[in-house]
């Protein structure tokens, strides 16, 4: 913890620097937009640190083949708020979600396909329904004119869950680049 409490102090001190050197090197009468408070800004890097540490902890075990938390939600065992579901896709909101709309869409059968690494000529079907599924829930929750369809593959791409999925995004203006 005081290695965190040093990392954050050590980063917010930096992060003044820059602002002020930025500050005294712009012309007289310029103004610079407000920028996010360095408190902020180590929070966030604190929340991603904690999710790249989720989405390793999970790769360690991707390939046990155990059930999944989606293949639970799959079979009822636990609750979610269904957005969409017939015989091969089920589509439910996140608990967590990043956006006003957020919403997953997973295969009901796994069926080797833990990540988009990992999909086979097989599973061209099956991502064909999941895309379509991810247009259906944009129109249902009213973001058809604008939304995102997201895969995190791997750890790098800090996917958490080793059941392929998609995440709908939307009811908000994206940003771009993304990540």
């Amino acid at each position: 913890m005081a290695t965190r409490a040093a990392a954050a102090a050590t980063l917010t001190a930096a992060t003044s620097s820059l602002l002020r050197r930025s500050t005294s090197l712009r012309p007289q009468g310029l103004r610079v937009p407000h920028r996010v408070p360095p408190q902020r800004f180590v929070r966030h890097i604190a929340s991603s640190s904690n999710e790249e540490a989720a989405a390793r902890a999970a790769a360690a075990t991707a390939d046990a083949g155990g059930p999944t938390i989606f293949d639970k939600i799959i079979a009822k065992e636990i609750p979610s708020s269904i957005v969409y579901e017939d015989e091969n896709v089920l589509a439910f909101r996140d608990i967590n979600p990043q956006a006003p709309v957020h919403v997953l869409v997973i295969p009901k059968a796994r069926d080797g396909l833990t990540g988009l690494d990992k999909a086979e000529p097989r599973h061209t079907e099956i991502l064909g329904r999941l895309l379509y599924a991810a247009k259906v829930v944009a129109e249902k929750e009213g973001v058809a004119s604008g939304y995102r369809v997201v895969i995190n593959n791997g750890a790098e791409g800090c996917q958490s869950v080793y059941h392929l999925h998609l995440h709908v995004l939307g009811g908000r203006q994206m940003k771009w680049p993304p990540g």
